[in-house]
């Protein structure tokens, strides 16, 4: 059985005792309801991983004794997600699956298009709530390296970031295919995704003009649900980030 990843912002130490509670402790308790005698793994979602077993059991929290604490190595290549705001869940989806997918990142875009919007009265709100999706989506996935949800970004905003790192426009329209453009062996790559409507024409002169390259998925056009994790699962095999 696999040892379910919970969250611990502590310092544990290999032979100690430590408490999980707060919502980590009660979903542990409560919801999982983990039991004296099982392995457990925890994470403070950036550079500590650990493994313990549950010593004792309460109604909204887990005793765990501490057995092994490792340092969480930074991947050589990471993989960020620029999302596009859309409507419904299908950002939110989208961030799900990148997270699952191993990202680094989430940047959430306003762009053009978009028909969902933040401001200023729910624009913290809605980060918040996109840390908790891909938080979760990491301790599912059993990732203990958690994606760090960057600010909502406007499409200038996002052009002026573009000499920073590597972007891959995502665009049915482009000339180059993925499989022909070749990816670093280190650094970042920030994948942008637009929304239902795509990406505008003046969007895409500004980001080729910073620096940009413009990449197509195949023939078909994929959802904006589901265009980042098709690219994020395309270069992690192909960099052997899999194997």
């Amino acid at each position: 059985m696999v040892e379910p990843l919970f969250r611990f912002e502590g310092k544990p130490v290999v032979g100690a005792d430590l408490v999980l509670d707060g919502a980590e402790g009660h979903h542990a308790a409560s919801v999982r309801r983990m039991r004296v005698g099982e392995a457990i793994q925890l994470t403070n979602g950036s550079d500590t991983h650990s493994r313990g077993v549950v010593t004792a059991v309460a109604p909204k929290s887990l005793s765990i004794r501490i057995d092994t604490v490792s340092e969480i190595d930074a991947p050589k290549l990471s993989f960020g997600l620029v999302q596009a705001l859309a409507k419904g869940d299908r950002d939110e989806l989208a961030i799900q699956a990148a997270t699952e997918l191993g990202c680094s990142s989430i940047t959430p875009w306003q762009s053009e298009r978009s028909i969902s919007k933040w401001d200023e009265s729910k624009r913290a709100k809605n980060q918040d709530r996109w840390t908790t999706i891909s938080s979760e989506a990491a301790k599912q996935a059993l990732r203990p390296r958690f994606p760090k949800v960057r600010d909502l970004v406007t499409s200038k905003q996002l052009a002026a970031a573009m000499g920073s790192e590597i972007y891959l426009i995502l665009d049915p329209t482009a000339d180059l295919s993925i499989s022909d453009w070749t990816a670093p062996l280190e650094g970042s790559i920030q994948l942008v995704v637009g929304p239902e409507g795509g990406i505008s024409e003046h969007e895409l002169e500004m980001f080729e003009a910073a620096g940009a390259v413009r990449v197509h998925l195949g023939s078909g056009i994929l959802r904006t649900s589901t265009a980042g994790m098709a690219a994020i699962a395309f270069l992690a095999g192909r960099s052997g980030l899999w194997r």
